[in-house]
């Protein structure tokens, strides 16, 4: 039997060769379900809060995505190879930490102290992905690990050095201006205020898409979030791709460290925590599935565009912010059943 919207195969030809209809095209994108409710959210609250359609809240709603975007952007990625991060939150603290400390300590340029963030940074995220390939523990596990000695860890060395919770000013630092100009800029497009971090996000979103449509490595990525010991059967290196998808959520993790860091001056060491489980939804509620071996970026992306509308919609909406968490939820519901009714009408017209 031939697939609604496909053309049948002539005697002898391979299916898998035939043109798929653009409605089958689109049934089977990730994203689709974010994509439909991101516009739900947008009308939702532009019949319901007079602000949020005017030019100036574009760049808040932007910001607040793309401070979530940054990270869902990897951790898709990782989602999609079968694996968590739960201690990426704190490692943006971390990062940060690193950052202001060694700055200030070694009494350096504060760029020498980006560099060894970036360093140390993505020592933890090499450390995640080596005791996963190596344990054969679940990720679970070991990222709720390092998420708990990260924590551990900031707030000891913080108070150790620094004296309290928080780190020392460095905004008097040579190099400081330039990294912020790198890191925590801004740009004015008449009443648009756009932050430096809405174009990190846009480079790292388009960046992993490549990787997932353009690259081997996506392919990788695929094989070992679908089925682990078969891609190893056919070749693929899981290990090495399975500690390259925890690199890129370390470097993540430092790009919105370096952020944090150079548009407060200081970095309380205790931030961070819960974090982790925003950048999850986020790539969930983009279409990635928690078994892995489906998803994609730009889902991600539009998970962290619900995010913002929805945390800057409850404010124009002049509403008890508390009601987020109950939007957040129920965004979350509400994508995986609309996610998993998508696949079933993809897998249905094949």
């Amino acid at each position: 039997m031939t697939a609604p919207g496909s053309t049948a195969a002539p005697d002898g030809a391979d299916e898998r060769l035939l043109r798929a209809s653009p409605l089958r095209k689109l049934l089977g994108r990730p994203e689709l379900g974010s994509v439909v409710g991101a516009v739900a959210v947008f009308v939702f609250f532009a019949l319901v809060a007079d602000s949020f359609l005017q030019t100036s809240s574009i760049g808040t709603v932007l910001y607040a995505a793309s401070t979530i975007g940054i990270m869902a952007a990897p951790v898709a990625l990782l989602m999609i190879g079968g694996e968590f991060d739960l201690s990426v939150g704190v490692m943006v603290t971390s990062s940060a930490l690193v950052s202001s400390m060694f700055s200030y300590q070694m009494t350096a340029n504060v760029w020498v102290g980006v560099f060894v963030s970036l360093l140390v940074t993505l020592g933890f995220g090499a450390f995640n992905g080596f005791m996963l390939t190596h344990t054969k523990l679940p990720s679970f596990i070991i990222t709720l690990g390092t998420f708990l000695m990260l924590t551990g860890l900031n707030l000891g060395f913080t108070k150790l050095i620094s004296g309290t919770v928080s780190t020392k000013a460095i905004g008097d630092m040579e190099g400081f201006a330039s990294a912020r100009k790198v890191f925590a800029s801004y740009l004015t497009l008449g009443d648009v205020e756009l932050k430096v971090t809405i174009l990190w996000w846009a480079a790292l979103v388009a960046i992993a898409t490549w990787i997932l449509i353009r690259t081997r490595f996506g392919n990788w990525i695929f094989a070992v979030g679908g089925e682990a010991d078969a891609a190893r059967a056919v070749g693929v290196p899981v290990v090495r791709t399975k500690i390259g998808l925890y690199l890129g959520v370390a470097f993540a993790a430092w790009v919105s460290g370096q952020h944090l860091l150079f548009s407060y001056d200081v970095v309380q060491s205790g931030e961070g925590v819960g974090n982790e489980l925003t950048y999850i939804i986020a790539a969930v509620i983009g279409g990635c599935l928690i078994t892995g071996g489906y998803g994609s970026a730009i889902g991600a992306a539009v998970g962290a565009i619900i995010f913002g509308m929805t945390s800057k919609g409850i404010v124009y909406a002049e509403w008890d912010p508390d009601w987020f968490k109950f939007f957040l939820g129920a965004m979350l519901l509400l994508a995986t059943l609309l996610n998993a009714w998508v696949r079933k009408r993809a897998e249905a017209t094949t």
